[in-house]
């Protein structure tokens, strides 16, 4: 997939919070093939020790890095902070959260698109989580965002696509325009279904570090990911109300 004129060979992609140890986020990078990995300014800088070590690993893994604005809730807090982690990380591009209500961590979309524009015309390559809502969508491309990066349900809640018809006409409105799926996806199978609707990619994070062996659940998620966009390219069957006989019944003995 092509993201602001930069070709990614995987379309999973994969957060770098809560694992338990860099060892196992690094075994986890390279397992599942990963190229692109977010990166929190605050994981970084919180403690200078702690996060040149973890910077050095990231470094280490030959892998783009995209840093976010992960905590911030207002336009201020979210600028200031891609300010810092373009210094910090040598980049331009930015994972832009602003996130508007504390219980369900929910995009304030308002701030986002002001952030956004301030963000665009300050050179920055936004890549905005956002809900999958047309209007939102249509002022975020308005302001200068060339991908899109929807979730599928609250931060870490691990319930998948909440809203498979929201992304469906998210998909069907927007089709040149990258969209990566963002938050929410429990499972493999999650990730599957958000290819089969046609998106370029799935960012994956807790899912994969909390689970008991999180290297083989990247690997399954890679796999799930091969396989939705594989089923997505083959043109899947319109879905019916009613059955229709899989075997032909033209030429049976008893029909004429």
């Amino acid at each position: 997939m092509r993201v602001y004129d930069v070709e990614l060979a995987s379309r999973l992609w994969l957060g770098t919070s809560r694992y338990p140890s860099p060892a196992v986020l690094a075994e986890v990078v390279r397992g599942a093939g990963c190229d692109l990995v977010t990166v929190s300014l605050r994981r970084e800088s919180a403690a200078q020790r702690a996060g040149q070590d973890f910077w050095a690993l990231v470094g280490g893994l030959g892998v783009r890095v995209l840093p976010n604005t992960a905590g911030c809730h207002t336009v201020k807090e979210a600028v200031a902070t891609a300010h810092m982690a373009r210094e910090v990380f040598g980049t331009t591009w930015i994972k832009l959260e602003v996130i508007g209500e504390g219980e369900l961590l929910q995009p304030e979309v308002f701030g986002l698109v002001e952030a956004a524009r301030i963000l665009g015309e300050d050179g920055f390559r936004v890549f905005p989580y956002t809900t999958a809502d047309l209007g939102v969508a249509e002022r975020l491309l308005d302001a200068g965002c060339r991908v899109l990066m929807p979730w599928g349900a609250p931060i870490g809640s691990g319930r998948g696509l909440v809203d498979p018809f929201a992304l469906r006409a998210l998909r069907a409105r927007f089709p040149s325009v990258p969209m990566v799926v963002d938050a929410g996806l429990g499972l493999p199978s999650h990730a599957a279904a958000a290819m089969e609707l046609g998106f370029d990619a799935v960012l994956a994070n807790t899912a994969v570090a909390l689970a008991a062996d999180p290297a083989r659940m990247a690997a399954a998620f890679a796999d799930a990911v091969r396989a939705g966009h594989a089923a997505h390219a083959a043109g899947p069957m319109p879905p019916r109300d009613f059955a229709e006989p899989s075997t032909p019944v033209v030429g049976q003995a008893w029909r004429p």
